[in-house]
């Protein structure tokens, strides 16, 4: 989960101002986190607490209202009713890196990442690509290979996986829907050789660049881990109550931390 949030935090400065580069600084002076972190988080309350995720997703809302929510979540966090709005955009996909690390079989983190993602994104390509980010955690976590993973999001979700880096990056614009979202980001972990190397990986295509690097970072820490440096300056940027509960997710569920993981005390 800190991997997601590091990327969400590392790629918000350069989500309106892309670059098509792997050198830049890793953390920003601006940088912050955005509502993919938040909603990461929302979630991951759920799952600590088993409190209703659509309430704390609204709550989560209120409490942070400027933090670049889309125009059609705004719109249901406002509202009274909690209808789903047949979404496929890329927001599915930013915010369940939890479920891949909470759940112990591959059935069931794929049920609960279409239970958790269907409330709002029920269009079947943001059921598709949350449950595709979720399966890549939980299979980098269990052990699986690159090539494996490659393999299993192939013939499952039909994503094509086949350019590299090099190739999507020239073209590659802005995007928000998870089938030009998703995929990318995955390639961009399979190409990596480190955590920080898959996040510059995401950053670099441009494009929707928080939410490329939150959905690659989330898939990168349950592989390499996530290295101290980079896990405590992502913890750092979060106020008390953001950070509080990525404490506790961590700790419930990586009681063994991958190799380099470290948080800052509350």
């Amino acid at each position: 989960m800190i991997g997601a949030i590091a990327g969400d935090i590392i790629g918000s400065v350069y989500e309106w101002n892309n670059i098509k580069t792997k050198q830049f600084e890793l953390f920003s002076p601006d940088c912050s986190f955005t509502d993919d972190t938040v909603l990461t988080v929302a979630l991951a309350e759920s799952i600590l607490t088993g409190a209703d995720y659509v309430s704390l997703m609204k709550a989560y809302y209120r409490r942070y209202p400027d933090a670049g929510y889309g125009g059609f979540f705004h719109r249901w966090a406002q509202a009274d009713e909690c209808q789903p709005y047949n979404s496929w955009g890329n927001g599915a996909a930013m915010r369940i890196s939890s479920v891949g690390f909470a759940f112990n079989t591959l059935d069931e983190v794929l049920l609960r990442a279409a239970e958790y993602t269907a409330v709002t994104h029920n269009h079947t390509e943001g059921i598709k690509g949350a449950q595709a980010t979720a399966a890549a955690i939980f299979l980098a976590r269990t052990g699986s290979t690159k090539a494996d993973i490659r393999q299993y999001t192939t013939s499952t979700f039909h994503y094509d996986l086949s350019r590299s880096v090099d190739e999507i990056r020239p073209a590659y614009e802005f995007n928000e829907s998870c089938q030009e979202t998703v995929p990318q980001a995955i390639v961009c972990f399979l190409e990596s050789t480190d955590f920080e190397d898959a996040i510059r990986n995401a950053t670099s295509l441009g494009g929707d660049s928080d939410t490329l690097a939150c959905i690659t970072g989330g898939i990168a820490q349950a592989h390499y881990g996530v290295p101290a440096p980079i896990a405590d300056r992502a913890m750092s940027i979060l106020d008390k109550d953001l950070r509080a509960v990525t404490a506790r997710f961590m700790s419930g569920y990586c009681s063994s931390p991958p190799p380099g993981f470290s948080t800052l005390p509350n």
